[in-house]
This record gives C-alpha cells, structure tokens and sequence, in this order.
C-alpha cells in the first residue's frame, strides 16, 4: 500500500488543498478522542483520491477552512462509511457544510447487505481484512504510531473503489435514486444538542425507576462526575460508570464501608471519590426531592397510525430485502403518525425530503392509513 501524505503546515494543506480541489471523488474518515477525553474532538482527518493518501493533523493546524471548499463543493463528491459520526463532528469542531455525499455503509444496506461494517464489506468485495483493534486507540497522541497510521490510512484507501462496485450494483437493482436521497438526507445532519446540561442526570439508564429523594442525590453525584472529569480531562465513564451513580443514589451510603459494599468501588475508587460522595449524597437528601419531567403522551390514534405504518413498512422490506427503516425512516414514519395527512399534497410535504420515496409509496402510505383520495 501507498506511502501516506502527513499534512500538518498551514504550507502543507495550502500546496494539497488546490490537487484534492480537481478530484472527483474524496474519501474521508475522521478519527477522535471521545474515549480519551472530556470534551471529544477530532484528532485526524483522512482524505484519499484515487492516487494518494492524506492524514491530515488538526491538533497541529490552527484553520483548516480551506477544506471547507471542498466539503462544499457539488462538483466533487466525497465518499464516507457511516458518515453520520464523521459528519457531527467535522460540523461540530469546523463548522463545515457538506453538498454531494455518498455512504457506503448506507449503500450497503439499501443493497440488502447482512454485513455493513467497513471491514465486512472490504473483505466481501476485495478480500481485504482490515486489523480493527486500534479503534480504542487515544488519537490525540503524537507523534501516531505506525500501526495507528497504517489504521486511519486504511478506513479511506479503499472507498473509492469500494463506491464504484456500489454505485454499479446500485444501479443493476434500480436503487440508486433511493440511494443518493438518503446521501442528501445525511448532509443536513445536525449536530445535538450536549448532554452534559442542568438535567442531564435524567438521561443515566434507570433513571425512572427512583424516587423524587433518591433522583436529588442522583443529581448531586452526577454534577460531581462531571466537575472531576472536566477538570480531568476524562470520559465520564472513566471517572465513574452510570451504574455506580445509580446504585448509590438508590441506597444512599452513610460511610465509606458502604460505598464498598453496596456498589463494588475498589480501594483506590474510594480512596479518590469516597468523601465526595457522600457528601454528595448528604447534599442530595438535604435538597428538595425532584420530580421526573413528564414525557409528552402520544395519544391512542397516533401510537395506531405508527403501528399501521410499520406493518406496512415491514412488508415492503421483506418484499425488498432490506432492513425496516430503509424503506421508511423512523423519523419520517412518526411525523406522519402525528400529522396524519388526508391527501397527496399533505403527504408530499410531510415527505419533501424523500421525493423518491413519496412517488413510490406515497399511494400505499395513504391507502394504509386509510385515507381515500379524490
């Protein structure tokens, strides 16, 4: 394989920039360090053409705008696996826009493919196995090991090759069109909104299980959480897991002997965090209790409507060999639900980004929920 191309000059990304900008095709990846750090960024950006390989350092570049020409750019079309993940954070750290995409993986499962990873498929159309085990690996690290450059050159070398095979099957099935709708539905993926806010307690898996008292000490040791592992520079999840916050506001310790017992700390846990904990604790059931927000109810007709769809959904799916949601996207299925069009024009609206999907089932969307037309 290639020798890769390491961008890390301002003089560097401006001599490459103006080559990428006469390609046709660019395939991107992105590496970050959401396992190593508080506040994920990204780390690496791969970019190959069909003639080299790009790894691109942003830790070492303080403008990468001149990239954001060629996201945007209609005329070159750049070529992701999975591209969702990639895109959130180039959006989120950049600001870049994204005009003419197409997703492997997306392609893939329009194609009825069982097996969707990069590694899968490279292997299934090249007999090509790709080394998955540095996917953990801490990007920010510098200068990369070999292994870990080998790694990030691999997730792109392959994907224009890998978009051409594609693209032709596409084609040989008629799907393509279907195809390159959900390409331009994943180039106005937004960013979301962080977590980490006033309530994001509320989020820790169980939550809804304990009482307003318990979810005021839950409160408490996830502010706590979250300071340390800010001032860390940590994952949450490397400073205490969502289990052990649960399982000490739902027994509420009053000694360190506790902590050990009722949530399996080790020493050198409580050694760090046990004090604070159950200070945490006093403070939570010194506070007033906290009653969960209430979830906005979907009435009866609406969950009916949503049931009616997905069988639907479902039978075209299995008529196409592709998984539910290809052939109705969730998101698009409950608006439906909710809005309950009565005509062509109500649905179209409802469906405008998926005017492939509104010519071919529109009909049957309607006749489904029982909707007569003129």
């Amino acid at each position: 394989m290639r020798r890769p191309l390491w961008i890390s000059t301002p003089d560097d990304l401006h001599r490459v920039v103006p080559h990428l900008a006469r390609c046709q095709l660019l395939g991107v990846d992105t590496e970050s360090n959401g396992l190593h750090a508080y506040r994920e960024q990204v780390c690496l950006i791969q970019i190959s053409t069909e003639d080299d390989d790009y790894l691109i350092d942003p830790l070492a570049l303080n403008d990468l705008s001149p990239l954001g020409g060629l996201f945007a750019d209609p005329r070159i079309e750049k070529v992701f696996h999975a591209a969702e993940y990639d895109l959130i954070c180039l959006k989120r750290d950049f600001g870049f826009l994204f005009v003419n995409l197409f997703d492997t993986m997306l392609a893939g499962r329009i194609l009825g493919r069982s097996a969707t990873g990069l590694g899968a498929m490279l292997e299934w159309e090249f007999g090509i196995t790709v080394d998955k085990h540095c996917q953990r690996a801490d990007w920010r690290q510098r200068p990369l090991p070999h292994q870990l450059i080998t790694y990030a050159q691999m997730d792109t070398h392959y994907l224009i090759p890998l978009r051409h095979q594609l693209r032709e099957e596409l084609i040989q099935c008629g799907r393509l069109q279907l195809a390159e709708e959900d390409f331009r539905r994943m180039c106005l993926t937004q960013v979301p909104k962080g977590n980490n806010g006033e309530n994001g307690f509320w989020r820790v898996a169980g939550g809804h299980t304990i009482s307003p008292m318990q979810a005021s000490v839950l409160q408490q040791l996830y502010d706590y959480r979250e300071r340390v592992a800010r001032m860390e520079d940590r994952p949450v999840f490397k400073v205490l897991s969502n289990q052990t916050l649960l399982q000490i506001a739902k027994t509420c310790p009053q000694k360190t002997t506790d902590l050990a017992q009722v949530c399996r700390l080790t020493s050198r846990q409580i050694s760090m965090h046990g004090r604070q904990l159950l200070e945490a604790v006093s403070r939570g059931l010194s506070s007033k209790p906290l009653q969960r927000p209430a979830s906005p109810r979907r009435d009866d007709d609406v969950l009916h409507r949503m049931d009616v769809l997905r069988s639907w959904r479902k039978a075209v799916a299995r008529q196409m060999g592709v998984e539910s949601d290809v052939v109705l996207p969730r998101e698009i299925l409950e608006r439906i639900a909710r809005q309950f069009p009565q005509n062509a024009q109500e649905l179209e609206v409802l469906m405008e980004h998926t005017p492939w999907r509104f010519k071919h089932y529109g009909a049957q969307i309607l006749q489904a929920l029982g909707v007569e037309e003129d």
